[in-house]
């Protein structure tokens, strides 16, 4: 038998945990640093949202919620900034929540205490 390398021997991180890490690096320092627009039309870059619609108007409903499901899902740390804003996120919480993979949800209510809150106060 051949001797066991060093790449082998490590464990294999489980497909979950490799999500999680990488959108737990994508979160802003503070929920304040999220300033994107509250209002009006807002276009998305292609390597957000590289498939399907790109502009979106943030004064309808379902148009900011997928925007912002685009986002979180596609979106690296400065996107997350540039297009979602703070007060808006935390308004839609209790719904965008239930739109979201629930690793990206984990993330965000485990580093976001107000967003936790609005989980629990909305079920």
């Amino acid at each position: 038998m051949a001797p066991e390398t060093a790449a082998q021997s490590r464990p294999v991180p489980h497909a979950a945990e490799v999500l999680r890490a990488r959108y737990a690096d994508r979160l802003p320092a503070r929920l304040a640093d999220l300033t994107g627009p509250r209002h009006g039309a807002a276009d998305l870059p292609l390597h957000i949202a590289w498939s399907g619609l790109r502009s979106f108007d943030l004064d309808r409903p379902r148009s900011a919620m997928s925007l912002y499901r685009t986002v979180l899902a596609e979106g690296q740390r400065q996107d997350l900034v540039t297009f979602l804003n703070r007060d808006l996120l935390i308004d839609q919480w209790p719904v965008l929540r239930t739109l979201i993979s629930r690793t990206i949800r984990d993330v965000w209510e485990a580093a976001v205490t107000e967003l936790g809150h609005r989980a629990t106060s909305a079920a």
